[in-house]
């Protein structure tokens, strides 16, 4: 598959992409684990089928020390065994978020679920992160992004 665009050709597209990329390393320095961070990107890459994205999280949580079992069972994370309650309250919020245009709603239930697990600065930065990975993930799918190229931390410098 080849991109239609490469953002990061286009001096615009390279400069708010920089900006983009700041805003990801506000949320990797917020409390917010860096293993749930990577879970939630994954599983709304997944959802929105992002390629790039979920190449980029499935490469970016094995630098991190996650296990090749947690990322196989993301997808099904409701079935399988290997996941915190907090881990699952934010993976709800994360479906819940993604398919808002379905549901209409996050329901009380799961906000209450991810309220029980995390503190307010937590929240925060998890509802930040649901919408940055649904915005990059769009972005990404409408230019047709490819997967497989990407290497563990290549945009760590880029803001």
């Amino acid at each position: 598959m080849n991109a239609r665009f490469d953002m990061m050709t286009n001096d615009l597209g390279k400069s708010l992409g920089k900006r983009f990329a700041g805003l990801s390393m506000l949320l990797r320095n917020s409390s917010l684990p860096t293993s749930t961070q990577e879970l939630v990107s994954l599983r709304a890459s997944q959802i929105n089928g992002c390629g790039f994205c979920t190449d980029m999280h499935t490469k970016d949580a094995t630098a991190a020390g996650e296990t090749a079992e947690r990322l196989h069972l993301v997808a099904v994370w409701r079935e399988a065994t290997v996941f915190t309650p907090a881990e699952r309250a934010a993976l709800a919020l994360t479906e819940e978020g993604t398919r808002i245009a379905d549901a209409g709603d996050v329901s009380d239930a799961t906000w209450a679920q991810a309220r029980e697990h995390y503190d307010d600065d937590q929240l925060a930065a998890l509802v930040m992160l649901i919408g940055l990975i649904n915005a990059a993930n769009r972005m990404n799918v409408i230019v047709r992004t490819p997967a497989g190229q990407y290497q563990p931390g290549q945009f760590a410098n880029a803001s």
